[in-house]
């Protein structure tokens, strides 16, 4: 599933397409807002959403095999809850 099928989802359930679309981009930029100010995003059910710091570190260029520094920097992470880890279990393959 993409952005646009989980607009069609949430249009399914509201009266337009354009009201879907406004409210699928509002969440999103409220948990990058949140994120950009290090609060964690708790979805509860779902899961939670926050920043993670990671250290300085050695890698290699994969082409030329040559040691490279990568700089120390913020990441987002998800976290799943307890509701969508049975939902997921659960799911038939």
């Amino acid at each position: 599933m993409n952005k646009a099928d989980l607009v069609n989802e949430v249009a399914n359930l509201t009266s337009t397409r354009k009201k879907a679309q406004a409210a699928v981009d509002c969440v999103f930029d409220a948990i990058t807002r949140a994120l950009k100010n290090r609060d964690e995003v708790t979805l509860v059910g779902f899961g939670t959403f926050k920043v993670s710091s990671r250290k300085a570190r050695e890698g290699r260029n994969p082409k030329t095999g040559e040691a490279i520094m990568i700089k120390a920097g913020n990441v987002p992470k998800f976290v799943a809850g307890k509701a969508l880890k049975v939902a997921v279990e659960e799911a038939p393959e």
